[in-house]
């Protein structure tokens, strides 16, 4: 039975583009199914192999192994980077969401142009999610479940604290 549940597990994961979630997992097994045990199973099975089973954006996916990765990058084509105030204003968005792009502004201390907005939005990383409740109703941005997955993130707590990525001036 427990083969059953990790190949069941193991096809739905390698299949999807996206993390998948728990729901989704407990949707494919039989009810009498221990998720946690096929999980940690599906785990150990791929522990020290080429990939590895990683809890990204709040569900699983197969990644290459970190130790591998430096390797692979001779041969695979890297997505594009992202420019330098593309960088900013979705470091803005992660910090700060839902926020606004007059804030994001303020915050960033220059305009935001609308082609930066729409690099973030073509790469799937940010999503309007409301309006502000204020005079002209602003859009409010956050960043998406494929900002954690591209980041390699389980969920916005893994995010570096603000107070470690600042640059303590000289000789304090």
């Amino acid at each position: 039975m427990m083969d059953e549940y990790l190949r069941l597990a193991e096809a739905l994961v390698f299949a999807s583009a996206a993390p998948v979630g728990p729901r989704a997992l407990a949707q494919l097994l039989p009810e009498d199914a221990d998720l946690d045990s096929v999980i940690a199973a599906l785990r150990a099975r791929y522990a020290g192999s080429g990939v590895e089973l990683v809890e990204v954006a709040g569900g699983l996916q197969f990644r290459t192994a970190a130790d591998l990765a430096p390797r692979l990058r001779r041969v695979v084509e890297l997505p594009r980077r992202l420019p330098r105030a593309a960088m900013e204003t979705l470091a803005i968005i992660a910090y700060h969401q839902p926020v606004t792009r007059p804030e994001i502004e303020e915050i960033r201390g220059a305009s935001l142009s609308q082609a930066t907005v729409d690099s973030l939005l073509e790469a799937g990383l940010i999503a309007p999610k409301g309006r502000k409740e204020s005079p002209g109703r602003p859009t409010l941005w956050a960043t998406t479940p494929a900002f954690l997955a591209q980041f390699g993130l389980s969920g916005l707590g893994d995010l570096p604290r603000r107070e470690d990525l600042l640059i303590d001036p000289p000789g304090a």
